[in-house]
C-alpha cells in the first residue's frame, strides 16, 4: 500500500514517492544534473579557490582601469557559473565536499522536507557571515586597502568552511528523511549497472 503524503503546517505536501528535485535554483539553472556534477572534488575545491582571483580582478582597476578589470570580473564571474556544469560527476559520493553539497541542496529544500531548527539557523548566520566577509573583501578590493581585503577573505573563508561542515552534518542527519536523500550516496550492488543509470539515481 502506498504510503500516505506527509505534511507539515505552512509547508505544503509531499510525498516519499513524487520526484523531487531538489535545491534547485531555477534563476542559476541549478538542475539535478547540474549539482551532481557540483558534487566533484574539482568542481567544490577550484571554486573555493576562485575568490582570490575575483579579488584581483577587481584590484586591478588601479592598474589597468575599469574596462579591463571589468572585463577581469567577467571572466571570472562566466568560469564561476561554468563550474559546476563542466567536470564529470565524482566517482565517490560518500567524500567530505559531496556530502557538503548534498547537505546544501537539503538545506535549500527546507521548504519541502523540514530540517532541524538550529541547523536552520546555524547556516543562515554562517550565510550572513559568509556574505559580510565578502562585502569587505570586495570593499578592500576596490579602495585597494590591503588589511581589509585579507580581513574580509578570512572572515569569508573561515565562514564558509564552517558552513560547508554543517552542510555535512545536517546531511548525515536527514540522509533518511526522504529516499531521495538517501539514494544520493546509494551505489548499486549490481557491477554491471551502467554509470547512466546511477547517475540518474542519485540525481532524482
Amino acid at each position: 500500500m502506498r504510503q500516505q503524503a506527509r505534511t507539515r503546517p505552512g509547508s505544503g505536501r509531499y510525498s516519499v514517492y513524487r520526484p523531487m528535485n531538489a535545491g534547485r535554483l531555477r534563476m542559476l539553472g541549478m538542475d539535478a544534473d547540474v549539482w551532481l556534477r557540483h558534487a566533484s572534488g574539482w568542481s567544490v575545491w577550484t571554486r573555493f579557490a576562485t575568490l582570490p582571483l575575483l579579488y584581483l580582478a577587481v584590484w586591478s582597476h588601479g592598474w589597468f582601469g575599469w574596462p579591463l578589470a571589468g572585463l577581469s570580473i567577467a571572466t571570472v564571474c562566466l568560469w564561476l557559473w561554468l563550474n559546476p556544469r563542466i567536470f564529470p560527476p565524482p566517482r565517490r559520493l560518500n567524500t567530505w565536499h559531496a556530502r557538503a553539497t548534498f547537505g546544501e541542496r537539503v538545506w535549500l529544500n527546507r521548504a519541502v522536507v523540514p530540517i532541524p531548527t538550529d541547523d536552520n539557523r546555524r547556516a543562515i548566520l554562517l550565510s550572513l557571515a559568509t556574505a559580510v566577509g565578502f562585502a569587505m573583501g570586495m570593499w578592500g578590493a576596490f579602495t585597494q586597502n590591503l588589511p581589509v581585503l585579507i580581513a574580509g577573505t578570512i572572515v569569508t573563508y573561515v565562514a564558509k568552511i564552517a558552513f560547508l561542515a554543517g552542510m555535512v552534518a545536517l546531511y548525515d542527519r536527514m540522509r533518511d528523511a526522504h529516499p531521495v536523500y538517501r539514494s544520493w550516496t546509494v551505489v548499486p550492488d549490481n557491477d554491471n549497472a551502467s554509470r547512466q543509470d546511477l547517475d540518474r539515481r542519485t540525481a532524482s
